[in-house]
């Protein structure tokens, strides 16, 4: 049981680094402006689609070195 507490305990820590926060921020924020209307769903569109983008690409590439 031990063994699996440190595990969700070292996903959690790794959840919580500087880009999953800053991506969560973008997100939240943009999403209250375009319900809010005030910007457009296209400005939201590209700002989100670039920070999820950025956010997966860092991603897949840490799991990428991590193979090799």
């Amino acid at each position: 049981m031990e063994q699996g507490t440190e595990t969700i305990r070292e996903k959690l820590a790794k959840l919580i680094d500087v880009k999953s926060i800053v991506t969560f921020l973008l997100s939240v924020t943009f999403s209250v402006l375009a319900l809010r209307g005030d910007v457009s769903g296209q400005e939201f569109q590209t700002v989100f689609t670039v920070a999820i983008g950025f956010y997966f690409g860092t991603q897949a590439q840490k799991c990428a070195e991590r193979k090799q």
